[in-house]
Parts: structure tokens; C-alpha cells; sequence
């Protein structure tokens, strides 16, 4: 689930109450969510449901063994690792325009020995538009055309108003410029993991940061661009050095938010870097078989209780099913 550039992407019921516009009192479904997409991107068989455009890349994953917070976890002690990632814009159309401004995405599966995978998947943004998946669908549903095929800003407005966690994601997107490359973009994981047990155990939030340094474009600079830029500019860049990416975890402390990703840690939080991702080739088809679903993890990390990440696994599911079903 994600965003995508203001006219984000995905959901389904209006919730009124005179000017107000409340997030739904009850929970919503994953299905929900995948119609919900369906609606406000068009249905498009045979492709992810969010996330719809992007580029397959493949590489290794080169572990810090000097981290003495997660040495003895598999995923840094087993040496360098098979990775592929699939870069991404928002929302769920296919051939989406590279040069709009807004969300990228990022699903990275590691592959351990002995066939365990640890998948990471993050957003160039820090905060999530919602603080639960109730107030996520209430805010895209103000997305939502109406009979006449036409939105109405005000009701999206009133929703951010009376739904604070939304309002760090809209801030984020009202100063978002356009990527210059995905291999220029930082990803966040959003959610907060653990590591270990009892009084040592560790808790975090992934990021994903590029080692050639964070570039982005002018409104002026992207529209000199054709609209489908990314994957050609990923491949030039391979051929000319290295492309490759730290991955840090961000460690969080006790007053820190552990099921709400609405709320971003202070800035100031100690980060350890878990090794490096090194990109060797991009394009091709090894992402199509891959549901990069986060709450598939290695060996001595466990997942939140946050109901937005518990919510991807169900979501990502009836995605990966529809898709390799051809719906």
C-alpha cells in the first residue's frame, strides 16, 4: 500500500458527518484495499495492484561484520548474499509518468543459505499517510470521483484536517521534487522491527540509503525528460561505476513509536550499518516470481504489532495472487 504523488492511490467509502470526515469505524479488509486500488487506478490484469511501474535489479548484499548489535544475527554473519530489488513508482499504474513528482518504492528480497529470505520493502517518504489502515482508506476514498468523474478537493482537505497522521505524509508530498534516478533516491522502512530477546533486544526501523548521494529535479529539469526515464538512467549509471546503497538500521529508543507509522523518529537516533547493497545489472524479469511481502524476515528479527505492516502481508498476498492469475 502506498501513496502516489498527491493523487495518491487506492480506496472506497465516504465517511461524513456534517463537515467532518471521519476514517471508517470499522476495520477494512484486505480485499477492500485491492478494490479500492482497482478503483481509483483502473483495473490492469495482470500487473501489481500498487506499485504497478517499475525495474527489476539484482546484486549482493555485503554485510558489516564489525555491527555488534546484530552479529550473530544469519543475515550478517553468512557473507555476502544474493539480493534482487524492484524500484517502483507509487500508485498502480503501469506506465505511470516518471517525471511527476511523489512516491518511489523499493522491495528488496535477501537471500539466505538454506533457503530463508529477508525482504525489505520502503518509500522514499519517512512518515505513512495514516496511522492505522482505517485512516488510510478514509483518506484515499476522498479520492475517489464522483459520478461525473470528478474529485473534490475539499472533502480531501476537510479528511487531512480532522485526521492529524495524515498530515506528516501531505507535508512530505507538498515539497517532494522529482527522483533524478532510483539509485539517487533514500527508501525508508516505515515500521519498526526487532532483534533478539529480553533486556538486549534491539528495536529499529530499516533505511536504505545511496552511496551516490540523493539527487532530485526541478519541475523544469523533469519535463525535459521523456516519461518513462528511470530504467534507462539506472542502466547508464551501472555501466559507468558503482551503484550501491548502505543499509542502516535506525535504533529506536523507548518513548519511540513502535505501531504507528505515521510518526517519524527523532532525527537524532543512533543508526548502525547493517553492510552494503551492490546493484550488478538491472531489467529482466527476476522480481515477476517475488511478493515482497516485509513481514518475511530472518532468523532472530520479529515484526511489530503494527496493524499498517500486518495489513501488507494480506494485501501483498491477493496482490501476487491476481497478478500471476493474469487478473
Amino acid at each position: 500500500m502506498t501513496t502516489h504523488t498527491y493523487v495518491y492511490s487506492a480506496a472506497v467509502a465516504l465517511i461524513f458527518s456534517g463537515q467532518i470526515i471521519a476514517a471508517p469505524e470499522k476495520p477494512v479488509s484486505a480485499n477492500e484495499f485491492i478494490q479500492l486500488f482497482e478503483k481509483l487506478n483502473g483495473k490492469h490484469p495482470g500487473v501489481r495492484k500498487a506499485h504497478a511501474s517499475g525495474v527489476c535489479a539484482t546484486g549482493e548484499f555485503q554485510p558489516n561484520t564489525q555491527s555488534n548489535l546484530f552479529k550473530s544475527a544469519p543475515l550478517l554473519s553468512s557473507g555476502a548474499l544474493p539480493v534482487t530489488l524492484r524500484f517502483s513508482m507509487g500508485g498502480g499504474n503501469p506506465i505511470a509518468d516518471e517525471r511527476t513528482t511523489g512516491t518511489r518504492g523499493m522491495g528488496m528480497q535477501i537471500n539466505l543459505p538454506g533457503g530463508a529470505r529477508h525482504i525489505f520493502t520502503g518509500n522514499n517518504f519517512p512518515v505513512f499517510a495514516g496511522k492505522d489502515p482505517e485512516t488510510f482508506f478514509g483518506f484515499l476514498s476522498t479520492l475517489l470521483p464522483d459520478e461525473n468523474g470528478k474529485r473534490d478537493p475539499k472533502k480531501t482537505q476537510e479528511y487531512i484536517k480532522n485526521n492529524p497522521s495524515v498530515q506528516g505524509n501531505v507535508a512530505w508530498n507538498a515539497q517532494a521534487k522529482t527522483p533524478a534516478s532510483y539509485a539517487n533516491t533514500e527508501f525508508f522502512g516505515l515500521h519498526t522491527f526487532f532483534y533478539g530477546n529480553g533486556a538486549d533486544q534491539v528495536k529499529f526501523r530499516w533505511q536504505l540509503t545511496p552511496d551516490l548521494g540523493v539527487k532530485t529535479l526541478s519541475k523544469e529539469q523533469a519535463q525535459q525528460l521523456k516519461p518513462a526515464f528511470l530504467a534507462d538512467k539506472l542502466a547508464n549509471q551501472l555501466t559507468q561505476g558503482t551503484v550501491s546503497f548502505t543499509l542502516n538500521a535506525v535504533i529506536g529508543e523507548k518513548q519511540d513509536a513502535v505501531i504507528d507509522p505515521s510518526v517519524q523518529w527523532p532525527a537524532d537516533r543512533a543508526q548502525v550499518a547493517l553492510g552494503k547493497v551492490v546493484l550488478k545489472q538491472s531489467g529482466g524479469d527476476a522480481c515477476t516470481p517475488i511478493n515482497f511481502d516485509p513481514n518475511v524476515i530472518s532468523q532472530g528479527f520479529t515484526a511489530s504489532d503494527d496493524p499498517v505492516l500486518k495489513m501488507r502481508s494480506m494485501a501483498y498476498a491477493i496482490s501476487f495472487g491476481k497478478r500471476l492469475s493474469g487478473q
